[in-house]
């Protein structure tokens, strides 16, 4: 009898996922704790394990499909029954696609429990092998070289077997890339390259990679979309125009807002309808940042960047000016003075605005602030932030200088109190001991919540950071 596993509750309020990639096939046989699908929620990209051992019975799903908390991701069936039960669906056959062999794989029996932690099915001591199954993400065997072991209490069971024919099957010059086929499903690992495609309207599994075992790479899509707007568009009939009218006519385009879009557009409106934020700005004089940065190279042989130096300025502020550090619990009419300082970190990645969490950043040394924020960095270009890495936080602080603007009215990070941004840093002509100098400028804009606060702790804490950026030894004296 098959076992139904079931998209699992992801927190923080998620109900819903879109399939990014099937990671398995129908027919394959898994372990517990095997990573089965690939799901995009608002928070984040994760790949998510199976509950059950067994053989893949059937699929529920297509990628890009959304599907809802509670609905029915895959089934398994016992392994030792699936050999004899006719009924388990078959894979269509694609032509210009090359068979791939099902792999042998062991599977646990279903008295074991999981190790990985989903909620709704508990969790166990952790039978998850160390190293990648064999009919892993491509659905591919490994190699004599490349043999997996697997806890001894887990039984070995058969692999199905496939025709030679079948077996020996390797891609051929009619598997043509460039070309759509809607029944095949090339393997994607890249969000980028996923949402690029998406974003121009097909789906890039569709397409035969160049990459290895068919990988789907961006240059892929690319020339998909290259050759797409070289096409000559098919011929139909127009109505007559007026010749006053522009030959090309633009069309509309929707956009559905879903995924990490559609929570960012939540978080924000209720932002604006909750909080009555007020805003300060402040040109601040850098040049002396600067220099505390190139002094710390020399004595310590590391690069501290200019961010992670604010953001040191940023949490003794909050220390200095705790009510910053809070939210407002609309239920009980009470505002929540945080303990800990959680800095968010205003983030442009290819999956949109997203605001990754520095968590206790208020008992980090400077290095530690550094390296953590250096990590948030790595990851900014594809958004593949782990889900605890979203929440949490208690003040964010955003370098919209990047951007290449002075400043912003930023929306407040609801449920946080307060936001800080920085400004892109140029040189000015800026009065110094009664003369006019040269010197690197920065903005810093500031937004509040007014509930919280009124503007002299607001304006106290900004040129706090102030002072602490035209004269960052100042700093010493509150450390």
């Amino acid at each position: 009898m098959g076992r139904e596993f079931l998209l699992p509750d992801l927190g923080e309020g998620l109900t819903e996922a879109e399939i990014v990639a099937w990671l398995v096939a129908p027919g394959d046989t898994i372990v517990i704790d095997q990573a089965v699908v690939e799901v995009e929620s608002a928070k984040s990209i994760v790949e998510l394990p199976s509950p059950y051992g067994g053989v893949v019975a059937s699929l529920f799903g297509e990628p890009g499909q959304i599907i809802h908390a509670g609905q029915v991701l895959l089934t398994v069936a016992d392994a030792a029954t699936a050999m004899d039960v006719p009924d388990v669906p078959d894979v269509p056959d694609v032509p210009d696609v090359p068979d791939v062999p099902v792999a042998a794989a062991t599977a646990a029996t279903p008295s074991e429990g999981s190790g990985a932690v989903l909620v709704g099915y508990g969790t166990t001591e952790s039978t998850r092998p160390a190293s990648t199954v064999p009919a892993g993400r491509f659905g591919r065997t490994g190699t004599p070289s490349e043999t997996h072991v697997f806890p001894a209490d887990v039984a070995a069971l058969p692999a199905p077997t496939l025709p030679v024919a079948a077996a020996q099957t390797t891609p051929t010059a009619s598997v043509m890339t460039g070309v759509l086929h809607p029944a095949r499903r090339s393997p994607v690992v890249s969000p980028i390259v996923r949402r690029l495609a998406r974003d121009n309207g097909f789906d890039a599994s569709m397409l035969a990679g160049t990459g290895q075992n068919n990988l789907v790479l961006r240059t892929d899509v690319d020339d998909y979309i290259r050759d797409l707007t070289a096409r000559p568009a098919p011929a139909r009939a127009t109505p007559a125009r007026n010749a006053a009218q522009p030959a090309d006519v633009s069309a509309d385009i929707r956009i559905p807002i879903t995924g990490l879009r559609k929570a960012v557009s939540a978080r924000l409106t209720t932002s604006r309808q909750e909080i009555p934020e007020a805003t300060i700005w402040l040109d601040v004089d850098a040049t002396a940042l600067f220099t505390a940065r190139d002094q710390l190279l020399t004595a310590t042989g590391e690069r501290f960047s200019v961010t992670a130096l604010i953001a040191r300025f940023v949490v003794a502020g909050l220390r200095q000016f705790p009510l910053l550090n809070s939210s407002v619990d609309t239920a009980s009419q009470e505002i929540l003075q945080h303990g800990a300082v959680n800095l968010g970190i205003a983030a442009q990645t290819s999956r949109g605005l997203m605001v990754p969490v520095i968590h206790d950043a208020h008992a980090m040394t400077t290095r530690q602030l550094r390296d953590s924020l250096a990590e948030l960095v790595a990851h900014s270009p594809d958004g593949t932030f782990p889900p605890s890495a979203l929440t949490g936080g208690t003040f964010t602080l955003n370098n919209f200088g990047s951007l290449g603007v002075d400043g912003s009215a930023a929306i407040i990070n609801h449920p946080e109190a307060a936001i800080l941004g920085i400004g892109r840093m140029i040189e000015r002509a800026w009065v110094v001991d009664h003369a006019l100098a040269v010197r690197t400028v920065v903005e810093l804009s500031m937004v509040f919540d007014h509930r919280v606060c009124d503007g002299k702790t607001a304006a106290g804490f900004l040129t706090y950071v102030a002072r602490c950026i035209e004269n960052p030894v100042s700093l010493l004296a509150d450390l």
